[in-house]
């Protein structure tokens, strides 16, 4: 983060979302302000609370992909959730501190990775000592006498040349007998009552760790031998504690929650199902947003400063039909474009994962060589214009179900072991796809 100023961190975001200056202007901000508050006096830093954004805009123009490209530069703590799958408290139904949860567990799970790829070459050093002494059991000598003294110095000397020659993969298909923990040892499922699902998985925990492990004798290479006893070097060598420290740390002070269709609570009070009083989970998700502790299966977890970013279409309701206090913890709000034919063309071509380049790349396996001509390209994004403004407008969603329309008898024929290059032109385009869009009982269900 030390290098991504505002302006670089937009940079990254156009190789993958075309157009939403202002979007992504304002997560850019709001990204740096957190890379500088880490550099405040310890004082100042708990004053500095994050600027929640909303993202206003219809389905398909890049919300989510904002969202989640951000969480991927910052390598910060990330989860999507949407709103409208909470209810309000004393409703069945989840309730918003599991968004906490859920973070500390995405946390929790990214730290012990990153451990475990740093603990990779000591526990490898670890498995092949332990292959060593299955291979070549040491004599256990007393050392009281000189031959005594001179055996356990030949026993080393051997040692060294067989490591060498281990670490050269000479006994690599050699077959030994190792000792390892029997995964298939039937496991203990606790449920806890409906809404209390946290107390169900710390039952299980604190039940299945009094539990010893059951072990079991295993033949196998010493390749798969080596692969089976890192991995249980690697646990032994992580630091628990300092995982859940660390987690700790990066969801206080770096996590982001995403909040899509935060419209679908807003507006309209009462009701049955999940619909079930959606002033109720406003006045829920304010307490986390403006900053409160949630208890968690690895300790109380703050989020004073977590980002929060909430999107929705707000084509029933508007924003400021949020409740006032949870409207002022969101103070910038942002309005997404809707898309063109030209912005379709962009996303067809430029971005680093645009979907003609996906389905290049698709095809390429079954050494088919895709080529999309200028007037082809133009032709699927005038169609996803004309489709978008005549049925429901989801946005670039829109160029998938056309793409995959299109190239349908492609990818279901091509599969022969035989090289061949097919060229999608504009006449291709409107003679697959003209009938369905003048129809538009068709258009509506196909495309």
């Amino acid at each position: 983060m030390d290098n991504l100023t505002p302006k670089q961190i937009v940079l990254e975001l156009d190789r993958y979302i075309v157009g939403q200056e202002a979007a992504k202007k304002s997560v850019a901000i709001a990204l740096r302000n957190r890379w500088r508050r880490q550099k405040l006096s310890d004082k100042m830093r708990e004053e500095v609370v994050p600027n929640n954004i909303i993202l206003i805009g219809s389905t398909g123009v890049g919300k989510t992909e904002i969202a989640r490209r951000l969480a991927n530069l910052s390598k910060a703590p990330f989860i999507k959730v949407e709103a409208s799958k909470f209810t309000e408290v004393g409703y069945v139904g989840r309730d918003v501190e599991s968004i906490i949860r859920d973070l500390m567990d995405i946390s929790v799970s990214t730290i012990q990775s990153e451990m475990e790829q740093n603990l990779l070459g000591e526990a490898e050093n670890l498995a092949n000592e332990r292959l060593l002494d299955i291979l070549f059991p040491i004599n256990d000598v007393h050392q009281n006498t000189k031959d005594e003294l001179d055996m356990v110095e030949r026993q080393k000397r051997t040692r060294e040349k067989l490591r060498k020659k281990m670490i050269d993969g000479k006994f690599e298909e050699r077959t030994v007998e190792i000792d390892i923990i029997d995964e298939g040892s039937p496991m203990m499922q606790i449920f806890g009552p409906v809404g209390m699902e946290e107390m169900g998985m710390n039952l299980q925990e604190i039940f299945g760790s009094s539990i010893p492990k059951k072990r079991k004798k295993r033949r196998s290479t010493v390749s798969e031998a080596r692969r089976i006893l890192i991995a249980e070097e690697v646990t032994k060598l992580i630091d628990n504690e300092e995982v859940v420290r660390e987690a700790r740390s990066r969801v206080e002070n770096s996590g982001i929650v995403f909040l899509d269709e935060i419209d679908k609570v807003v507006g309209g009070t009462g009701g049955t199902g999940p619909d079930v009083s959606r002033e109720g989970v406003q006045r829920d998700i304010l307490p986390i947003v403006e900053g409160s502790n949630v208890n968690t299966k690895y300790g109380v977890v703050r989020t004073d400063h977590i980002l929060f970013v909430a999107a929705g279409a707000f084509h029933v309701s508007k924003p400021s039909d949020m409740i006032p206090e949870l409207q002022g913890r969101f103070p910038i709000r942002v309005e997404m474009d809707n898309l063109n034919a030209n912005d379709f063309i962009k996303i067809l071509t430029h971005p680093e994962n645009a979907l003609i380049k996906q389905y290049t790349a698709l095809l390429g396996t079954e050494r088919v060589k895709l080529k999309f001509t200028k007037g082809a390209i133009s032709a699927i994004a005038s169609i996803a214009t004309k489709v978008n403004d005549t049925t429901e407008n989801i946005g670039a969603r829109r160029l998938h179900t056309i793409m995959t329309t299109l190239l349908e008898d492609i990818l279901f024929e091509k599969s022969e072991a035989k090289s061949e290059t097919i060229s999608i032109t504009k006449e291709m385009v409107i003679n697959q796809l003209e009938e369905i869009v003048e129809n538009q009982d068709l258009s509506r269900y196909i495309l």
